[in-house]
């Protein structure tokens, strides 16, 4: 949900280029608060040791979905089907890759810690990937003189 809830944001803050593919109901200041709730939401439950694994159906699925939705958002639009289908494989491969990271880290270090460093790396490459993605925020608009 990390990466969709940053392409939301973006959307609703006006700063995804104008040629980018993203739907517009991600722009919606409803959305864009709520796939940051979700976000918040799964990051705090991922410390719970009652926690699912990431790999279950149900996981994967939203996995897929979210993953789709913000790769094809943060393209042109004549790249969108590309775009969503490398959101997809970086969904679907990092759940992988860090579910059995963690599994191992866990042994050793315990649930909390290594969601803590887990959740940092996910929100750093969420945000490398979107200062490369996004515009600047306008300016204000500046008084009349």
């Amino acid at each position: 949900m990390t990466p969709l809830a940053a392409v939301s944001d973006a959307a609703h803050k006006g700063t995804l280029p104008a040629a980018s593919a993203a739907p517009a109901i991600i722009a919606n200041p409803l959305v864009a608060a709520g796939t940051k709730a979700l976000a918040a939401g799964e990051l705090a439950g991922d410390k719970m040791e009652s926690a699912p694994d990431r790999t279950v159906a149900a996981g994967m699925a939203a996995r897929i979905v979210t993953g789709a939705i913000a790769g094809m958002s943060i393209a042109p639009r004549e790249q969108r089907a590309l775009a969503a289908l490398l959101g997809v494989a970086g969904a679907v491969g990092a759940a992988y890759v860090t579910f059995h990271l963690r599994v191992k880290a866990i042994a050793r270090y315990g649930q909390k810690p290594t969601g803590v460093v887990e959740d940092a790396l996910i929100l750093g490459a969420t945000s490398l990937v979107m200062k490369g993605v996004t515009l600047p925020p306008a300016p204000p608009p500046q008084p009349a003189h």
